[in-house]
């Protein structure tokens, strides 16, 4: 009987900057003990997936104005607590390197360099008006129905 790999499944559904460091720190974590991981991203956890630059894509009012709200990629999101009207993270990315810390785009790079699934919430997508090509490259597009597959699975299923 063969095997099977350990599986992890992360809901990342929140769009601030520690959040999503934990929760790549996990997967990173998880993947390097030869765990099988997925991250879905909704709502607001989608954030993380935006490219940095504007996307010239067509789109209606409210989507665009949802687009000109949110911010744009992982260098652009903001704290939990102690945002300090942006202050905040720049202090978490500076303590951050100086420990030396992988900062939250090098986490992202390292997941998915390690394999980790990073799986865009379809529906999500459509209610804020993002577009595939507004999001990062080498990502998977599902679901629920795809999430819960994974999370069937894992014995760590995590919603952050």
């Amino acid at each position: 009987m063969e095997n099977q790999k350990e599986r992890t499944t992360i809901v990342l559904f929140s769009g601030e900057l520690d959040k999503a460091i934990a929760a790549f720190i996990i997967a990173n974590g998880a993947a390097a003990y030869d765990h099988e991981v997925t991250i879905f991203f909704t709502f607001w956890g989608l954030n993380t997936l935006r490219k940095d630059e504007a996307v010239n894509v067509k789109k209606g009012f409210l989507e665009k104005a949802f687009g000109w709200m949110m911010p744009r990629g992982p260098e652009k999101l903001g704290l939990s607590k102690m945002n300090f009207a942006g202050m905040g993270p720049q202090m978490i990315k500076h303590v951050m390197k100086k420990h030396n810390a992988l900062s939250l785009p090098q986490l992202i790079e390292l997941a998915q360099e390690q394999g980790v699934k990073l799986v865009a919430c379809t529906m999500t997508m459509d209610l804020l008006g993002l577009q595939k090509e507004e999001l990062i490259d080498d990502i998977e597009y599902a679901g629920v129905a795809a999430y819960l597959g994974d999370a069937n699975e894992a014995k760590v299923n995590l919603f952050i």
